[in-house]
């Protein structure tokens, strides 16, 4: 899968042994040269912090993808997955997301085929319970064995960026645990 784990890209191994610094003289950014936002420490990357924000109107709609239809979630509601989590990174790295954003590799987003566009979910790597929050911005994964892919820095802080899939949880967080704060509970200095 060519969205997997270029070889030139440093990770957080599963011991939580930080990330070599990313060199941008290793990438051919092209026209999308973002070299200049490239982080020293991409394990020191924070969470998304989630807000709540109306959805993308076109990104709602039901779509097909390589012979399958899918339908989008509607309204504020609980979802929760288990499954096999991947990465897509430099060659996407500053095209168009679902939503018309500029994807970042080194942002803290996700694609989901079906949850809506923009929204917030915890991932969780089931086999250390690492967990990062990100947004959701993007459309895929599209293979059958895939529940979500996430960007080249969720994947490195979950620990699952080397070998390019990891087993996850994905928790949505819905709109109403944004607006009372829910959603920290747990977290260190939260309310």
């Amino acid at each position: 899968d060519p969205r997997m784990k270029p070889p030139d890209l440093a990770s957080v191994d599963d011991a939580g042994v930080q990330p070599v610094p990313f060199s941008p003289q290793r990438f051919d950014y092209g026209k999308n040269d973002f070299a200049d936002r490239i982080p020293a420490d991409i394990a020191a990357i924070p969470d998304a912090v989630p807000r709540v924000e109306p959805p993308h109107r076109a990104a709602s709609r039901s779509y097909v993808a390589l012979g399958r239809t899918y339908t989008p979630l509607t309204g504020d509601v609980p979802f929760r997955q288990r499954g096999m989590a991947s990465w897509y990174g430099r060659q996407f790295h500053g095209n168009r997301t679902a939503n018309g954003e500029i994807y970042d590799m080194f942002g803290m987003t996700a694609a989901h085929p079906i949850l809506p566009l923009p929204s917030y979910v915890r991932v969780t790597n089931v086999r250390t319970g690492r967990s990062v929050i990100v947004r959701v911005n993007d459309r895929g994964p599209f293979k059958h064995d895939r529940v979500i892919d996430l960007s080249y820095a969720a994947a490195t802080k979950l620990g699952i960026a080397s070998a390019g899939t990891g087993e996850v949880e994905v928790e949505r967080i819905t709109m109403a645990q944004i607006a009372s704060g829910e959603y920290r509970r747990g977290e260190s200095g939260a309310a």
